[in-house]
């Protein structure tokens, strides 16, 4: 099968023909339809994550978000049989721990990430296996297309998992969304789709502009002046969002991870509000960001990690998409064949890629 491999940090992926995988007694073979391109993927291209013991290693198969048909099973595999639709979560638990059995595999101590371990190959590939299929695999429903899928795998997932399983997002909430790249999006996205009032920060205007088209009602940018009644360049954008919104945010989501949108988020809160952190951050931060400790003490401040989202949670956001007609396939801007993800992930480097892209060619 052919697969995209990491040869050296920052440099084009090999493309490679790799024997197909076999499932062990609990695992499931998928053939891939759909991968999205997601910022994770470009981390670890770069081979951040060192400071966290986290570095993905050299001649690992990337991709995480993918979805596609199973096409074989393992003789313990109970839930699934060839030809069912499905996604894969790329956080994969192990099904028996304390944390899986109360509902929260992507914290899984003896878990792994697909697509970012040497015993979870990924899915820029025709094939990928799926270890404890009957636990990490999920049925996809027949009105959700592979590609739409895709799309809804890592990022949409995660913005969904941290507004709404984490933070608690709904209703009258006022919710601002610092970063609109794909996990920012589907984050615009979602808390409108629950009902809340949402406040969309970017340095890059057509980011903005497609943000207002999928729920945002102000748009802030960042770095000089703003849309929805901003102020000028001299204003800092948590100054420019306490004034939207009559003194700040209930909850607030960092969804780039630098130290200034991770700062500027923190800020965005009114008293007794809740920081979200989605973006993983660069080798500038290694991991480390600076923040605000006595003024979040000062006015009780919650300061949240959201990592994925358990696969047995995904009913929930299924329902969400098919009760409120929102539309994850409305983000992917770019359909892709599998010797064009080198060249995307470069263009991660300036921050160039628009929404989400999606390998639909392998």
């Amino acid at each position: 099968m052919r697969a995209a491999v990491l040869r050296e940090y920052g440099e084009e992926l090999a493309i490679r023909d790799l024997p197909e995988p076999e499932p062990g007694p609990d695992d499931a073979v998928v053939r891939v339809d759909a991968c999205g391109v997601c910022r994770s993927d470009w981390h670890a291209w770069k081979g951040h994550g060192e400071w966290a013991d986290d570095r993905v290693p050299r001649g690992q198969v990337l991709g995480h978000e993918p979805a596609g048909e199973v096409v074989a099973v393992g003789d313990a595999v109970d839930r699934f049989s060839p030809g069912d639709r499905v996604v894969v979560p790329f956080s994969l638990g192990d099904g028996t721990c304390s944390y899986c059995r109360r509902g929260h595999g992507n914290v899984c101590a003896d878990g792994s990430a697909l697509g970012f371990e040497p015993d979870a190959p990924g899915a820029f590939a025709e094939r990928v296996a799926v270890p404890r299929a009957d636990y990490n695999l999920v049925e996809r429903p027949s009105w959700l297309p592979a590609r739409d899928a895709a799309a809804l795998g890592c990022r949409y997932m995660t913005a969904y998992h941290a507004l709404v399983e984490r933070a608690g997002v709904g209703g009258g909430d006022r919710v601002a969304v610092h970063g609109c790249g794909g996990v920012g999006l589907s984050a615009v996205q979602i808390a409108a789709a629950v009902g809340a009032r949402v406040v969309a920060v970017d340095v890059d205007d057509d980011a903005l502009s497609r943000a207002a088209d999928l729920g945002a009602a102000e748009t802030v940018r960042a770095g000089g002046g703003g849309g929805g009644g901003a102020a000028d360049s001299t204003t800092s954008v948590p100054e420019r969002i306490r004034s939207l919104t009559d003194g700040g945010v209930d909850v607030s989501m960092d969804a780039l991870g630098i130290a200034e949108t991770c700062r500027n988020s923190v800020r965005s809160v009114r008293p007794r509000g809740t920081h979200v952190q989605v973006g993983l951050t660069t080798d500038a931060e290694r991991g480390e960001v600076s923040l605000p400790t006595d003024w979040m003490t000062r006015w009780e401040v919650s300061f949240l990690g959201a990592r994925g989202m358990p696969p047995t949670n995904y009913d929930d956001l299924f329902a969400l998409v098919e009760a409120t007609a929102i539309d994850p396939g409305a983000l992917v801007t770019r359909e892709l064949a599998l010797s064009e993800v080198s060249d995307r992930l470069a263009a991660m480097d300036d921050y160039e890629v628009r929404g989400v892209e999606v390998v639909t060619e392998f």
